[in-house]
């Protein structure tokens, strides 16, 4: 089933989106991140091109295909020529990566998604048009592998139905990555989310986001939904600090 994307444009355009195409074109996002966390490994441009012909060089046969699960399903900036739903197994979504800089800090880092192993998550497969493929791909390797914290792989995207359509490129995590946080309690998960910051928007922001993108295709994830919730009780009990010491 082919997904409208009108709902995902409105939602990408609300208020003023920093990333874009053109601060990945102009490396200004890379040196952002470098600027505002210093002791964070960053991948090299030779490493980012010696990541992508690895994947290119293992692609399976027919279209390529991305699968958003989380940003790139409100913001993909890269163009595509067809979207639709799709479901990867043996991956689940989850806020298992800390970011010191974009979305936290080093003194409050916050939290964005991955796919950590596992499970099963329902995105978006976003078909990419074969002239445009490297460009394309060149651009989405500069947002998803600015450092180490991913590890691109090919995936098996089924249909609403279970049946297998295309080959899909998702990024998973690293569980060697010292940015990986897998195993965080809750409470440490709702308290990062409810209160990190950065340049590019707020942890909070990127979780209400997926969850209004997912939302606008009429695809519910209990996981964000929950916690959601919890995060927007967070933030209400943290406004309501200062009046209570009066």
């Amino acid at each position: 089933m082919t997904v409208n994307n009108k709902g995902c444009d409105a939602i990408a355009c609300r208020g003023e989106e920093i990333l874009s195409r053109e601060l990945l074109l102009s490396g200004t996002f890379a040196n952002l991140i470098a600027g505002e966390a210093p002791s964070l490994k960053l991948l090299s441009d030779e490493e980012r091109q010696a990541s992508l012909a690895s994947i290119l060089a293992e692609r399976p046969e027919g279209d390529v295909w991305i699968f958003a699960y989380g940003s790139l399903i409100w913001n993909p900036i890269i163009l595509s020529v067809e979207s639709r739903k799709a479901r990867i197994e043996g991956w689940r979504r989850s806020f298992c990566l800390a970011t010191v800089s974009g979305r936290g800090s080093p003194d409050n880092p916050g939290l964005v998604l991955g796919l950590d192993a596992g499970g099963a998550c329902d995105g978006v497969a976003l078909r990419l048009q074969e002239e445009d493929l490297r460009h394309e791909l060149e651009l989405l390797w500069r947002r998803e592998m600015v450092a180490e914290a991913y590890i691109p792989r090919w995936v098996d995207l089924l249909d609403e139905d279970g049946a297998r359509f295309g080959s899909g490129i998702a990024f998973t995590m690293n569980p060697l990555a010292n940015t990986y946080a897998g195993g965080l309690s809750r409470e440490t998960t709702v308290q990062r989310l409810a209160t990190a910051a950065g340049s590019i928007g707020s942890s909070a922001d990127y979780l209400f986001r997926t969850r209004e993108g997912l939302r606008a295709l009429d695809m519910w994830d209990e996981f964000l939904e929950e916690l959601a919730i919890e995060v927007e009780e967070a933030q209400r009990r943290l406004q309501q600090l200062p009046a209570a010491g009066i």
